[in-house]
């Protein structure tokens, strides 16, 4: 068969296109179990050379939706740059439908502790995988994940499922990006990402916003942590990373906080969204792991 030179032109650029995605693994987390949840996965990429550690990623998006892009796959890019194997984990959550039409209000749908089961697992599997440290880092709603993940480790919430990890779910450390925090607090709380984390008919409950407030949730043993967010963040309010700084700060944890005048919220790894303050949060974050004794 003769491939006319237009064809083979279309074959390069395709197979150009195709081979990043070949050259990730996807994992479907909860494969083998008896969570129905096929949709939830890993997407992993991996450094040249030994690498320092893994981080699992967990895009934002108020628990509604994610940031699969900017908040996902460039941050793994990044931080495959330095050194690192990357997870982006594709976790549960209410769905656009849900924002749209409040289909919950009437089936159950995503709710907590879906998302805490996910990352947990996901902790699980990587550790598995990888024998170092693992650490995770959110965005946004993300962030919350990151820090349940960082707080509530001492719940195994894999019962559920019938499964009892024979690894630590501790992460080594955690980071929490313009981070969703409070679900308590009426003055900061970011009601989307409640109700997303919530469903309908729980974001009154006051007991269960408070065992979902992380600012309530610091104690001795849990993993150090990076926090950074923007005073003229429009979307979650910047107190929320204020209420976890001065909670650690009390309670003598160790973590990390930095706050920028200017970079508003959503800006993730990428480039096209930076200030000139944001274009730096990488390298702060990279040092800070850097100077990280595991």
């Amino acid at each position: 068969m003769i491939i006319h030179s237009d064809m083979k032109r279309y074959i390069i650029i395709l197979a150009a296109l195709l081979l990043p995605l070949m050259a990730e693994a996807q994992i479907k987390i909860w494969d083998g179990t008896s969570c129905n949840a096929k949709q939830v996965t890993l997407t992993e990429y991996l450094p040249e050379g030994e690498p320092r550690a893994a981080i699992i990623i967990c895009p934002g998006g108020s628990y509604h939706w994610l940031d699969q892009k900017g908040e996902g796959a460039m941050v793994a890019e990044e931080l495959v740059k330095e050194g690192y194997i990357a997870y982006v984990l594709r976790y549960r959550v209410a769905g656009t439908l849900e924002f749209v039409s409040k289909y919950r209000s009437l089936l159950r749908g995503h709710r907590h502790p879906d998302m805490i089961c996910d990352l947990q697992r996901a902790i699980q599997l990587v550790r598995t995988r990888y024998n170092g440290p693992v650490g995770v880092i959110g965005f946004s709603a993300g962030g919350h994940l990151a820090l349940m993940g960082a707080e509530l480790y001492s719940t195994n919430f894999l019962d559920k499922y019938k499964l009892k990890p024979a690894v630590s779910l501790r992460p080594d450390f955690a980071a929490a990006i313009y981070p969703v925090v409070t679900m308590s607090d009426e003055r900061y709380v970011h009601k989307r990402s409640r109700l997303g984390i919530l469903g309908e008919r729980n974001t009154g409950k006051k007991a269960l916003c408070d065992s979902l407030s992380m600012e309530l949730h610091t104690k001795a043993g849990m993993p150090p942590v990076f926090i950074l967010n923007c005073k003229d963040d429009d979307l979650v309010d910047y107190h929320n990373a204020v209420l976890l700084d001065s909670a650690m700060s009390a309670n003598h944890l160790p973590h990390h906080y930095v706050q920028y005048a200017e970079g508003g919220h959503s800006f993730g790894a990428n480039p096209d969204k930076y200030t000139e303050e944001t274009a730096n949060w990488l390298t702060e974050f990279i040092s800070w792991l850097h100077n990280m004794s595991f």
